[in-house]
């Protein structure tokens, strides 16, 4: 039995603890949670009211959704910042936020709240540290560190698919048990079986129901209507239709009484989501995925719905260098009353998930390493994969990209009894490293940085000389602006005029061998042309529309070992066949008239 004055004690630790439950319960509003500021009305100020304990608005219960996109298999984070946005730096800081939103130690006494966390998509992407993946099998390291982070649902977006559905199918089976479910809402899968399969499994869905705190909020994913276009989804059907299929998923919540409802989309760009926003009704906030664009500094975004209702719009940069944190207060109506958020960085100083530390980084830290100190080549000049260079314009990289893959289907074509291919083409959006390369050694890893996709190089014999113009001139297409299917070509030479509009700038095609494909530019008469190409440009991938109706062949290799080999039989790469062409008088291949 305790004595009297440990029973006093007793009393006023008890005493003190309510005191800090009712404090807790006394914050009404929920603090800002990054980088951003508070925002609810679109003009920098949260949506306020005068609650009382009558009132029907008054705050009922708080959502804080922790959200990313684009992770792409970005799992070893920052070089030039060791550690910052790091898997295992990542993890850890979505385990404390998830705490922190349920109330932390006072989640017992705490304001009614709940959490979700929501990925938009791109959540792998081909590259060294994804092919430590392909190498070791399911489970994927990526998975693996997902999976332990209590996602309550993840979008599929357009690089789920690079490798096609059946390694999706791989990726999502790699997750441990049913709770982790993919959501797109405009995607049929019934042709598909291996994806199908984790339809019929429950585990892709159009949608997801979580339950916190005895509240229901439902979740509803969209991938983008150009899959077809950026990626190789098979068979898979996509709705373009967004705003109905969006809103039927929606309806059919609302009328099983959910009256909190997410968007989890990957359109690409966030003002696709923005403009969406006007066509739909009873969405609370939309988290967008695949833009790459930081709006820390206005934080939410904000649209508004056809009833004229503000919705908040957000998203992440991408890779693991930030969390969102959108927090958002409902009344008992399930109307959203306020709105905050921002984003949380994750920097290099804060503490590693002990799990995905020693199951996910340091495995692949080693795949790297080794990658890194395996030569294949040296080169006498810096080879320039820069963004903005390879989709506007002939590059050495671009150059030397085209010319490996024409090596490797010229000297396979006769195995796989295809004619001999006269040009090759590459997309300057299949070149990714954004960097130049170089001078000195070019190492395995290197390739994988330039030639991350598991494209192979392909076959398309015969090919029409119009065709062949057709390709030239949607190649030159963007500019003077940069688009990922800028062509970079070997085998001819284009000749074109910048000042022409779009579709009639292709001035001159010859090939290598002299041959006049276009003239004046009119199309030369004369016999069809073979194509070597990788596999998503032959599918029509790009927009290269003009190759779809042709039979293709792929040829064995994959176009980052087509880049390999060819570094390798090159030895070197000299100044005199690959310096950079900067100045337009100095290009050979792609050449604007003076």
């Amino acid at each position: 039995m305790l004595h009297h004055s440990s029973r006093s004690g007793w009393r006023r630790l008890l005493a003190g603890f309510l005191v800090a439950a009712l404090v807790a319960i006394g914050a009404a509003a929920p603090a800002d949670a990054g980088r951003g500021g508070e925002h609810g009305n679109g003009h920098g100020q949260a949506i306020a009211h005068s609650w009382g304990w009558g009132q029907h608005d008054r705050p009922d219960f708080t959502l804080t959704i922790l959200h990313n996109n684009d992770g792409e298999s970005d799992l070893l984070g920052d070089e030039a910042d060791p550690g910052a946005g790091s898997i295992s730096r990542y993890g850890a800081l979505v385990r404390r936020l998830q705490w922190e939103a349920r109330g932390g130690w006072l989640w017992p006494w705490a304001t009614k709240s709940g959490v979700v966390t929501i990925s938009a998509g791109d959540n792998f992407l081909a590259g060294a540290e994804w092919q430590a993946s392909l190498d070791k099998g399911v489970p994927y390291y990526d998975a693996i560190a997902l999976d332990s982070l209590d996602y309550d649902a993840f979008t599929i977006g357009n690089h789920e698919f690079d490798f096609g559905p059946e390694v999706l199918a791989n990726f999502i089976e790699s997750f441990r048990g049913n709770d982790d479910i993919f959501i797109s809402a405009n995607l049929d899968f019934s042709a598909e079986p291996a994806l199908q399969a984790l339809v019929d499994a429950g585990r892709i869905r159009p949608s997801v129901v979580v339950r916190e705190r005895g509240e229901r909020i439902g979740i509803v994913g969209a991938t983008t209507p150009d899959l077809d276009e950026v990626s190789s989804p098979g068979d898979v059907v996509i709705d373009d239709d967004l705003v109905g299929v969006i809103q039927a998923e929606v309806d059919e919540l609302t009328a099983e009484g959910i009256d909190k409802i997410l968007l989890s989309s990957h359109l690409q760009n966030i003002q696709n989501e923005l403009d969406l926003v006007a066509g739909l009704d009873d969405v609370d906030a939309v988290i967008g995925g695949g833009g790459g664009e930081d709006i820390s500094a206005n934080y939410p975004l904000v649209a508004t719905d056809v009833d004229g209702t503000e919705v908040p719009v957000v998203t992440v940069p991408g890779d693991y260098f930030d969390i969102g944190r959108l927090v958002l207060v409902f009344d008992r109506r399930g109307n959203v009353t306020g709105y905050s958020g921002g984003l949380v960085p994750v920097t290099g100083d804060l503490p590693q998930d002990w799990f995905i530390l020693r199951h996910v980084e340091r495995p692949v830290e080693r795949y790297i390493a080794d990658l890194a100190t395996t030569v294949v080549a040296s080169s006498e000049v810096g080879l320039n994969g820069v963004r903005g260079d390879v989709r506007s314009r002939e590059t050495n990289l671009g150059n030397l990209m085209a010319d490996a893959h024409l090596f490797a289907a010229q000297t396979r074509a006769t195995g796989f009894g295809q004619p001999v291919p006269q040009v090759a083409i590459q997309n300057g959006g299949g070149i990714r490293n954004d960097s130049i390369i170089g001078p000195g050694d070019i190492t395995a890893a290197d390739t994988y940085d330039i030639a991350p996709f598991t494209n192979a190089i392909s076959i398309i014999a015969d090919v029409d000389r119009a065709d062949i113009l057709a390709a030239a001139e949607h190649g030159l297409s963007a500019l003077p602006g940069s688009e990922g299917y800028f062509a970079q070509w070997a085998g001819l030479v284009i000749e074109y005029d910048p000042a022409a509009p779009a579709g009639s700038r292709v001035v001159s095609v010859v090939l290598d061998d002299g041959t006049v494909v276009v003239e004046g530019g009119a199309i030369v008469p004369g016999e069809p042309i073979t194509v070597a190409s990788i596999d998503f440009l032959a599918q029509g991938g790009d927009g290269y529309d003009m190759f779809a109706p042709y039979e293709f062949t792929t040829v064995g290799v994959a176009y980052q070992q087509s880049l390999a080999e060819y570094l390798s039989s090159l030895g070197t790469v000299t100044a005199a066949d690959y310096a950079d062409p900067v100045d337009p008088a100095q290009r050979t291949r792609i050449i604007p008239a003076s």
